[in-house]
């Protein structure tokens, strides 16, 4: 049965975009030291990434906006975002896994496993490259905004992330959703 895992990236961060990833995993192509992103370090996630992308059957990254976050709710740009890395795989996946206990609204056949990225190596894999593709782009937007510190804390609220959102309040690609954001914005 062609499987697919989907996991996102991002629900807790003060700024960006919210990232998921659809993966569908070769059987036939094993890939060691397949685990939850967060318990990885950099650069094993950086090699699992271009090893996941080499060896899978397909593979999909797709976003939901700072916009979209704002307008609709993150658990609901989440679920689109992971809607939408689904829709955009090459092959039609026969079942889905979701890590959470949530479930977009769509037709597949489809299942949502808490931890799933520790358990599933489908989900382990669209967490690990849903992760890299999200911080790659918070990197970028360190470049356009280095007073947030994003190359560090890839817009998660850190000490020193909050400290400079009170200092410069929010810019372009913050969450105005969010409360930290929101409070500066009265």
């Amino acid at each position: 049965m062609l499987t697919a895992g989907v996991d996102e990236v991002g629900r807790g961060s003060l700024a960006g975009d919210v990232f998921a990833a659809a993966v569908i995993l070769d059987p036939d192509k094993s890939i060691n030291g397949l685990k939850d992103s967060k318990k990885l370090s950099k650069k094993n996630r950086e090699d699992l990434d271009q090893e996941i992308k080499g060896s899978a059957l397909c593979f999909a990254i797709a976003r939901a906006s700072v916009e979209e976050i704002d307008s609709i709710n993150i658990l609901q740009a989440s679920l689109l975002a992971m809607t939408r890395a689904v829709h955009n795989l090459n092959i039609k996946p026969e079942f889905v896994l979701v890590d959470g206990n949530h479930l977009p609204s769509w037709d597949y056949s489809a299942k949502s496993i808490v931890r799933g990225d520790i358990k599933i190596p489908e989900i382990a894999a669209a967490s690990i490259i849903a992760k890299v593709s999200r911080d790659a782009e918070m990197v970028q937007k360190d470049l356009v905004f280095p007073e947030y510190g994003f190359f560090r804390n890839k817009g998660y609220p850190t000490s020193l992330h909050l400290t400079a959102l009170n200092q410069f309040g929010p810019c372009a690609i913050h969450r105005r959703s969010f409360a930290p954001v929101s409070k500066l914005l009265g």
